[in-house]
């Protein structure tokens, strides 16, 4: 059997998850779903709720939903756990539907933000919904986590709300807003809340749990790590450590030379001074009387020498104030509301205190005088052990949706299908956290830098699980992965190092030396879940850093031969070093290098197999040269991207404190630090796009105007070397892709003026036209026979 073994040396200096005496309601047993109303609360012989947890996402009992981790990992702490799910937030009565909760009410938006759920990159608003039935848009209100807070107040006022997830965990600070482009006040204060946990919440919730269980009060519980909550002002025996301001330089006065007299500064200046004249025509005669007298040297007077103070020998520099009782005072919600270069000092001192190995606590005001607030944020929480996580993945989890979501027939897989279980209804979680650092995403800020593995054994029993116990399966496992597929079991090689490093990415701007990138653990698994009876095949479908992939041939080969569905996706992002140097990834280089070894091993095992690059367009840092460049790599790779992302500012994400400060966070935030280019703009937004897009013909006119402004009309034409031609076909606006999905309609008005679509033309043979970039065409409907293969190497 293999011992769950941690890989990580971090100290975890924290109780264990198992180690709690279990509260008395434990003797109630597991429920196979936890209880959505009052009759399946009397089914199990409750007469209440310990804990409400209200979500807004449907309930799934799988271990990829927030909202069943909690739950399950409360339940096995013997509380009684109710799950109000996407409730109508129109008044308070859906939140009475359980009664009052004995202990709190546990808030979350979702595994989603709720405004990212709701809205596209350009603030559209999105009719679907990926946690819904359905996938119907709309099931929860915007800013879910302040509305579902407020209406449980008013619902129970006395009962504590503890609010998690990561809409929370993202607005823990007073973080700019996109939607409303302003800057807005912490979580903490807008959804009064009693507490706010950040991450992955496991360790606190069970602590603060038992806590007040035992009547703790909570204004009392002010020390979990990963907790944020509002007080009044600091406590005794913390040092509070001023970082409201950056070095700003002032007007520069000229010195003024104290030997100067009055009638010098006259003279400087043009003038004179009588009186000063005349007592300084009475000084000079008094001193030329006493220099005919002679001078005689006092021999008394020596000058003064400094010597070392024997008494403080030896004793070093002035000592520090220990880190575990020292606060940052960040600027206050109301300086970084109206100074952005602030914002960007505030941003980055967070993100500088995120390692909980040598975090320090932060507190935000927000109000000035007799309103005046601090949020108190203490440091993160301490990673889960191997054998913690193996407990929190093996609690019985029904691994399908609530019955309640069941159409007529009993089956989840109809009218009612919930798209994001769908995803990963056959897939396996082996590990949590991201030391990759790319400043657009919020991975690393919601589950942190130390990758948390689970032990090979606790894999493989889901495995089976999987396959001896969820409907539908037919042999294929979709992912084994996480965040990233392949930084299972990876970390540092010290353990003073990875508690004392600040850094915010371990492999940009290349890999860090203390890092380990022994992929053997993960080849191990893949080998032994391939082989058990009833796999087929077992797919990787997270997104793959193939700059740590290249360190390990062995890895890549496996992974090629074995665990490719024919295509791969990955993310290089970009290909110019502008836009890549401000998201914290490697140069177009590594992927080529990837590709090498992604063709070589498809070529050794006869596949013919396709990497799916994906590309953000807008991304700060970028210019339109930046995209144009892309664009041209594109073609000369024969790639045609249809489904393309536009740069999304989330929350406290390093990329959007760049959007909103024209500041480069990554380094030092001086009033004359480096700025960055920003994209913004619907236009240029829109080009930025367009031009990822170049093979579709509705963006052509855009992009002809763009590259004539630019001096680049030499890619117009109708030549291979051409990025667009000098035509423009008749079109009604729409976007016919190989993938229906892909495809978009006519604009209403493009559909009234042109009621007839134009038939679109089946790909020739070898042309590309793909799902997203590097694929071979599909069929399109039209009745031909889809090709199987390009008539040429895809390079």
């Amino acid at each position: 059997m293999n011992a769950p073994v941690d890989v990580s040396f971090f100290a975890r200096a924290a109780k264990p998850l198992t180690s709690y005496r279990k509260y008395w309601a434990a003797r109630f047993g597991t429920a196979k779903f936890l209880p959505t109303s009052r009759k399946e609360m009397d089914a199990l012989g409750w007469d209440s709720c310990d804990i409400i947890v209200v979500t807004g996402d449907a309930y799934v009992d799988h271990p990829s939903f927030g909202m069943s981790v909690i739950g399950r990992m409360l339940e096995a702490q013997g509380f009684r756990v109710g799950i109000i799910a996407q409730p109508d937030w129109q008044s308070a009565e859906p939140f009475k539907v359980l009664g009052k909760p004995n202990l709190f009410f546990g808030v979350t938006a979702g595994n989603m933000d709720s405004m990212i759920n709701r809205y596209t990159a350009d603030r559209k608003i999105r009719s679907d919904d990926a946690y819904t039935p359905g996938d119907v848009g709309g099931s929860r209100p915007d800013r879910a986590a302040i509305v579902y807070s407020q209406r449980c107040k008013e619902a129970w006022n006395d009962v504590p709300i503890i609010l998690g997830g990561i809409e929370g965990s993202l607005r823990r600070i007073a973080h700019y807003d996109y939607w409303s482009d302003k800057v807005r006040r912490s979580i903490v204060v807008d959804a009064k809340c009693d507490l706010l946990l950040y991450g992955n919440a496991e360790r606190a919730i069970v602590e603060i749990a038992h806590r007040l269980a035992a009547k703790e009060p909570v204004q009392q519980i002010t020390d979990v790590r990963g907790t944020a909550y509002v007080r009044r002002e600091t406590p005794e025996g913390w040092f509070e450590i001023n970082s409201t301001s950056v070095d700003e330089p002032g007007r520069v006065e000229a010195h003024v030379n104290p030997y100067l007299m009055v009638s010098d500064q006259a003279k400087a200046n043009g003038a004179t001074c009588a009186k000063e004249d005349e007592a300084e025509a009475v000084a000079k005669a008094a001193e030329a009387a006493g220099s005919a007298a002679g001078s005689v040297v006092n021999p008394a007077i020596k000058p003064l020498t400094f010597v070392p103070n024997p008494a403080l020998q030896g004793r070093g520099k002035i000592s520090v104030p220990p880190r575990d009782r020292s606060v940052i005072r960040l600027p206050s919600y109301e300086q970084v509301r109206s100074d952005p270069v602030l914002y960007a000092h505030a941003n980055r001192v967070l993100h500088l205190e995120t390692n909980p190995g040598n975090a320090r606590a932060l507190v935000q005001a927000h109000g000035e005088g007799a309103t005046a607030r601090d949020v108190w944020i203490n440091p993160p929480p301490i990673p889960l052990t191997t054998a913690e996580m193996d407990h929190v993945f093996d609690l019985p989890y029904a691994r399908s949706p609530h019955p309640r979501y069941a159409d007529e027939n009993g089956s989840h897989d109809g009218a009612t299908k919930i798209p994001a279980w769908e995803m990963i209804r056959f897939s396996v979680n082996i590990m949590r956290g991201c030391f990759g650092g790319c400043t657009f995403c919020s991975i690393t800020e919601h589950e942190g830098r130390i990758i948390q593995s689970r032990s090979e054994e606790s894999i493989i029993k889901e495995v089976e699980a999987i396959r001896d116990s969820v409907s539908g399966f037919t042999g294929t496992i979709s992912d084994l992965g996480g965040p990233t597929a392949n930084m299972y079991r990876l970390g540092c090689k010290s353990p003073e190092i990875e508690s004392a490093c600040r850094k915010p990415s371990c492999v940009y701007p290349g890999i860090c030396p203390n890092l380990g990138t022994n992929h053997d653990p993960l080849i191990k698994i893949y080998r032994r879940a391939r082989a058990l009876k009833g796999i087929k095949k077992i797919l990787i479908g997270s997104g793959l850093r193939y700059d740590l992939a290249v360190q390990s041939p062995e890895y890549v080969k496996e992974l090629v031969q074995h665990h490719v569905g024919g295509y791969l996706k990955i993310a290089p992002e970009h290909t110019e070093q502008g836009p890549l140097t401000k998201m914290m990834k490697p140069g177009i280089g590594s992927y080529d290098k990837f590709k090498q070894m992604f063709e070589k091993y498809s070529a050794e095992a006869g596949k013919k197999q396709y990497l799916i690059p994906y590309f953000i367009a807008a991304h700060p840092g970028t210019s339109d040269e930046d995209m144009m460049n892309l664009a041209i790599w594109l073609k000369k790779n024969g790639f045609r991207a249809d489904q393309v992302q536009t740069f999304y500012p989330s929350p406290m994400a390093t990329a959007t404190t760049m959007y909103h400060t024209n500041k480069n966070p990554l380094r030092k935030i001086t009033r004359e630090s480096e700025t960055v280019d920003i994209v913004r703009g619907d236009k240029r937004r829109r080009l930025h796009k367009a031009f990822l897009r170049y093979h579709d013909a509705n963006n052509w006119p855009l992009l002809r105007e763009a590259l004539k402004s630019m001096g680049r009309a030499d890619l117009i034409g109708n030549g291979k070397h051409h990025l667009i031609p000098t035509w423009q076909p008749l079109t009604d606006g729409g976007y016919t892709s190989a993938r229906r999905k892909n495809s978009t309609s006519a604009p209403v008005a493009a559909k009234a003026a042109a009621p007839v679509r134009l038939t679109p033309v089946k790909p020739s043979k070898g042309r590309i036209l793909t799902q997203h970039t590097g694929l071979p065409p599909r069929d399109n409907g039209s009745g031909g026979k889809p090709l199987n293969k390009p008539s040429r190497k895809v390079r």
